[in-house]
């Protein structure tokens, strides 16, 4: 029997209606893809009709519904193929194939150059019969799924985006494929034995992270799609899979400084007055956010003309004084909206496969738009262009990307690319690709766009991820720091929190005072600095006829939490200020390499094993280790330095030795921070 075959540059396995491709997928690596009773296709071609060059994945669509880029680099494997064994070796991965006697199931094991086995699939265990890709009949010809492989002993695990848990390891830890507020499901994970792995499947489902086996699942899909690179170090394993699935953009300079935000901002005479009250005191400040509900109905796409009147001249006054304008865009379309009936009749919306199509309850019954259509991308984005854009805003913040359905039950909805269950992941990604591809278009070079959701490949599109409607907790700021680190390894540079939560906090509070300034030091040190929140107490707020509005909530600017607390704020946005240069530098490598901005400390002292296992301090880029400050009361910290550097105190000049764990004073004013090998003095004594 033939079970193996070499076509082309892959290597096939058939055997009773499964097929297996794998195929080399950029240097060091290999994508896997299996289906049953079908062909696999290539997919590793420009989509016809496409002028992009390869180089250019701005405008490279995406040939199926994964995250992969289409190969712009050629390597040729080593295959070897034999009667009951076979091998594709593609750089520093090599691939073994064994037919197994007991049903002919097929085995896969990975491992690297050095002879290593990094990744291995489960044996059929003989008379047990069980299957390494399991693939479950539904109703309709797909199939449920599950991919089954055996953990090597000592592994640590990270990435996989963004979940609300104070947890670095995730070995043992069972996920969610899917997306929910404050939740990112980007399935990507870097391996402490020297791979990474991504599932390329946009599927609802599950993973679990365990000490027996590793089984992801998906509920409904027709093939099995995954890809896997060898790296001898993390940064290394970090830019192969930036090669595979694109990096982000330049930042722009308006990216580099401090975002003012609250819910919400209601009327234009209060966004200018807050403007103002920045330039008057000096403070700087390069964007200025307008939330939500100043459009009329969800799905009208425009400001509301009783308290917005002349948002023409004041887009232009924020810009006189140098403050970007960013509003607030929700994907919902209220019954009640001007666009509801066309979009309905075109087929743009989201649809329901049971019931009526009333998909979030939110000051009205919303439907959402459905961005996976082409023409949808195309109707929105003229809405927008004509009346965000002819005003002169450029920057949008894509709110309810996951999309927030009310009870969350996938199953129940249908896109133009699919049924949920099937490609639901892939909402945020497509999402701000609407944005990005009108931007673009418009001439647009210099793109942000704030979002709260991500799937792999979204930070191709300009996409700034920020952590969801979180609490205003020490716990919930503890999360934040696992969730940035782990959101940066999933191949998302861009990433930011509402500092000082959103839910819950009391500007008059001495408690949430504490919280906020410790967040906002933590905040200066991240990506993006952004304050927002929906504070208390809040005010309703109604139209001319009565009808309830969404309310505001109280001040949230700087110079709204105190006396003590106003002057260490100030210092944190000079510090941000100070910091531009080496945020830009930080920004051009997370452009070119796909480098995290926030870093775990293993990610540059990999040889340390005590940097594997640190989930409360982080390296801002490569040179500034930060250890926030994230339990109430807290005037010190025990803060471990990495072997292989000496580190100097920014507050202090003070010079310590790596590899060992010091107690360090930190009063409220001021959070431990250190640089590496007395890199970066410009920083010391400032903080």
């Amino acid at each position: 029997m033939n079970f193996f075959e070499k076509k082309g540059n892959s290597l096939l396995f058939r055997e009773n209606g499964e097929s297996v491709l794998i195929t080399p997928w950029g240097k060091n690596s290999l994508r896997v893809r299996a289906k049953l009773m079908g062909e696999i296709e290539e997919n590793d071609y420009l989509p016809s009709g496409s002028c992009a060059a390869p180089e250019d994945p701005a405008f490279i669509t995406p040939t199926d519904t994964g995250a992969l880029l289409p190969l712009s680099e050629r390597t040729e494997a080593v295959i070897s193929v034999g009667d009951w064994e076979a091998s594709i070796e593609n750089g520093n991965i090599r691939a073994s194939l064994r037919v197994q006697p007991w049903g002919n199931a097929l085995q896969i094991t990975f491992s690297d150059h050095h002879g290593k086995t990094l990744l291995q699939e489960i044996p059929n265990g003989g008379a047990l019969q069980k299957k390494a890709r399991q693939f479950k009949p539904l109703p309709g010809g797909n199939y449920s799924l599950k991919a089954s492989f055996i953990p090597q002993p000592g592994e640590k695990i990270y990435g996989m985006g963004q979940y609300q848990q104070e947890i670095l390891d995730l070995k043992g830890c069972n996920l969610e494929l899917a997306h929910r507020n404050s939740q990112a499901s980007v399935p990507f994970y870097l391996s402490s034995l020297g791979y990474g792995f991504l599932w390329n499947n946009a599927a609802v489902g599950e993973v679990h992270f365990g000490t027996n086996t590793t089984e992801w699942t998906a509920l409904s899909t027709d093939r099995l799609d995954y890809w896997i690179t060898a790296g001898d170090t993390p940064a290394q394993i970090e830019e192969a899979y930036a090669a595979a699935t694109g990096t982000a953009p330049m930042m722009p300079e308006y990216g580099l400084g401090f975002w003012q935000c609250k819910l919400r901002y209601y009327n234009q005479e209060q966004v200018l007055s807050v403007a103002r009250e920045y330039k008057k005191r000096g403070i700087p400040l390069d964007v200025l956010v307008i939330d939500y509900y100043h459009w009329p109905r969800c799905g009208d796409w425009r400001f509301h003309e009783e308290f917005f009147p002349d948002p023409a001249a004041m887009v232009k006054e924020l810009h006189d004084m140098g403050i970007e304008t960013m509003v607030s865009i929700w994907p919902q379309v209220d019954y009640r909206s001007e666009n509801y009936e066309e979009m309905k009749q075109q087929g743009l919306l989201v649809k329901s496969n049971i019931g009526v199509d009333i998909q979030m309850l939110f000051l009205g019954n919303n439907v959402f738009m459905d961005p996976t259509n082409p023409r949808t991308r195309e109707y929105v984005w003229e809405k927008i262009r004509k009346n965000y854009g002819g005003l002169g805003i450029r920057t949008f913040w894509l709110d309810e990307a996951e999309p927030e359905y009310s009870t969350y039950e996938f199953e129940n909805y249908r896109y133009h690319a699919g049924p949920v269950a099937q490609v639901g992941n892939l909402y945020p990604r497509e999402y701000a690709r609407l944005f990005y591809e009108g931007q673009r278009k418009n001439g647009q070079t210099d793109i942000v766009n704030l979002i709260r959701c991500a799937w792999a490949g979204s930070q191709r599109y300009g996409t700034l991820v920020w952590s969801g409607d979180i609490y205003s907790t020490y716990e919930d700021f503890r999360r934040q720091i696992c969730a940035g680190i782990h959101m940066g390894l999933a191949g998302i540079p861009w990433w930011t929190t509402d500092i000082g939560g959103f839910h819950g906090g009391v500007i008059a509070d001495e408690g949430f005072r504490e919280l906020l300034v410790r967040w906002f030091q933590f905040g200066a040190f991240c990506p993006v600095m952004r304050l927002h929140g929906n504070r208390q107490p809040g005010q309703d707020i109604f139209d001319q006829y009565g009808e309830k509005r969404e309310g505001t909530g109280a001040d949230n600017e700087v110079w709204s939490f105190g006396d003590e607390v106003y002057p260490i704020l100030l210092k944190f946005i000079h510090i941000r200020e100070l910091m531009r240069d080496y945020t830009r530098s930080l920004m051009q490598e997370a452009h070119e390499k796909g480098s995290p901005v926030i870093r775990a400390l293993f990610y540059e002292f990999p040889d340390d094993p005590a940097c594997w296992d640190i989930k409360d301090a982080y390296l801002f880029g490569p040179d500034v280790l930060v250890a926030p400050v994230c339990y109430e009361g807290a005037r010190g910290r025990s803060v471990y330095l990495p072997a292989g550097a000496s580190w100097t105190h920014a507050g202090t000049g003070e010079v310590y030795a790596g590899g060992q764990a010091y107690e360090i004073d930190a009063p409220l004013a001021t959070l431990p921070v250190f640089l590496r090998d007395g890199r970066q003095e410009w920083l010391i004594g400032q903080i």
